[in-house]
């Protein structure tokens, strides 16, 4: 197959077409084959990396380069090179008890894992390369074979994957599309295997019900208002210092980060100022400044902007860190806007921020914050800062999110030997480790037979002897 960079529906049916073919004829794909390819990821992500962190910054008009490289590369080569490493075993068919009386008759049973076939996986914007290669080290690990699309937001990015799959990779192992909405539209409406989406639940919705016509399983990443409660036996400063670092990574643009920030009414004014403290610490001036990202394009700055004015009229006090000083209005760098006790009717309470804000909200008692939590869609991500055990036992115990940290905040995305993934509105299904294998993999069961069949000379099979219906209900015990 010719390898070129596909940007039309008919290329993406006929890619696909050509890797579902491949697959039945290849057959069980071996331990050499899965590190083969997933170590051409990692050869793919080490060759581009230069390209690549450019293409970033530029797409995102300012993007530390050593940011995108620990975010976005070597993020995805942990993923990868933690999969390459840790597959083999999970490969190994899983021995399950025959039933009686088969079991004392030389039956066997298994679980087989074999791959599905072919995956699509659509990245996003705000992690380029992690939204593709973390979840494509998972399929590779299964043994599919996949077709990449990442996001037309961060066009020069996008041409850059592209060209680097190309150049890697044979098309019927890992393939790539380019393209925008149009394209993503007709990506879910084909007959993969299995499909992954990174973006907004409004926009997983869609997926899913395109995948619906084809029947294809999906795994949803889809973020959501990540609750972060700052408990009274938290400590002060290193509550505020992680979120701080937490809100100061890729401007707040990241599905796991902290949205909603719950402190103790009598704690609030001590919070705020050292978030306002941290936050200038890492970023004593903001027009220019390189170590900052910028929002990615006009419109999502506008879509935040819209959320703290609204909340500003809405009668909410708004802090900045730092500053606030006249900046080129070409430029999309923004302090961190800290947005205090807004009403609940305000479109930043309801809207997953996803940019350089943060709501922080004064609560009495923690039974407040959790039925607060529970009223919204589930998050991705539930963030608690404290030393207090039954306080901690109680929140994880009465709430339910993707993922949970405990004094730090987004810390268990990165756990490579634990799942990744939402629930409810933020998502379904995961990836890392064996259960993103999992993930890909169809657990076929296997029951093989004994020579000796006892069911006859039992009275089993017709014609039924009198006795028959007597020996069932025999068995109906409690």
């Amino acid at each position: 197959m010719t390898k070129q960079i596909i940007s039309t529906v008919a290329g993406l049916a006929g890619l696909l077409e050509q890797q579902k073919q491949a697959f039945d004829r290849a057959g069980a794909v071996g331990m050499a084959d899965r590190r083969r390819r997933i170590q051409t990821a990692v050869d793919l992500l080490v060759k581009y990396h230069k390209p690549l962190v450019e293409a970033m910054d530029a797409d995102f008009g300012g993007r530390p380069r050593g940011y995108s490289l620990m975010n976005d590369v070597i993020g995805s080569l942990t993923s990868l090179k933690y999969a390459r490493d840790h597959f083999e075993p999970w490969m190994a068919n899983e021995p399950r008890a025959p039933f009686p009386p088969y079991d004392q008759f030389g039956a066997q049973a298994w679980v087989m894992y074999q791959p599905k076939g072919s995956v699509g996986i659509i990245g996003t914007w705000n992690a380029p390369l992690f939204t593709l290669f973390s979840p494509l080290a998972s399929a590779l690990a299964a043994g599919n074979r996949a077709i990449l699309k990442p996001s037309e937001v961060v066009p020069r990015t996008a041409q850059v994957v592209a060209e680097a799959v190309v150049d890697m990779f044979d098309p019927l192992e890992v393939g790539v599309v380019t393209g925008g909405p149009d394209m993503g539209e007709a990506f879910t409406s084909q007959p993969f295997d299995h499909i992954v989406f990174t973006g907004s639940t409004q926009v997983g919705k869609a997926v899913m019900r395109n995948a619906a016509d084809n029947l294809v399983p999906v795994t949803l990443e889809l973020g959501g208002k990540s609750p972060t409660i700052v408990a009274r036996s938290a400590d002060l400063a290193t509550a505020a210092f992680r979120i701080g670092v937490a809100k100061a990574s890729n401007a707040g643009q990241l599905c796991v980060n902290p949205d909603i920030v719950y402190v103790a009414r009598e704690q609030l004014e001590d919070f705020v100022a050292a978030l306002k403290r941290t936050f200038g610490e890492l970023f004593p001036s903001v027009p220019g400044n390189p170590d900052m990202v910028a929002v990615v394009n006009p419109r999502h700055l506008a879509r935040v902007e819209s959320y703290v004015s609204d909340a500003t009229q809405a009668g909410a006090r708004v802090e900045c860190a730092p500053a606030p000083v006249a900046t080129d209005t070409a430029e999309r760098r923004r302090p961190l806007s800290i947005v205090i006790d807004p009403p609940s009717t305000a479109k930043i309470m309801h809207e997953e921020i996803f940019g350089p804000a943060v709501v922080v909200k004064p609560y009495d008692q923690i039974d407040e914050v959790i039925t607060d939590i529970n009223s919204r869609p589930r998050p991705l991500a539930l963030y608690y800062f404290g030393e207090d055990a039954g306080e901690q036992q109680r929140v994880l115990e009465h709430t339910l999110s993707g993922g949970v940290c405990i004094n730090e905040a987004m810390f268990h995305a990165a756990m490579e030997d634990a799942p990744f993934g939402g629930v409810g509105a933020s998502g379904m299904g995961h990836y890392h480790g064996r259960e993103g294998f999992l993930e890909f993999s169809h657990a076929r069961t296997v029951f093989k037979a004994p020579a000796y069949d006892p069911r006859r000379e039992w009275g089993l099979l017709p014609p039924y002897s009198e006795q028959f219906l007597a020996m069932m209900e025999a068995q109906v015990t409690p």
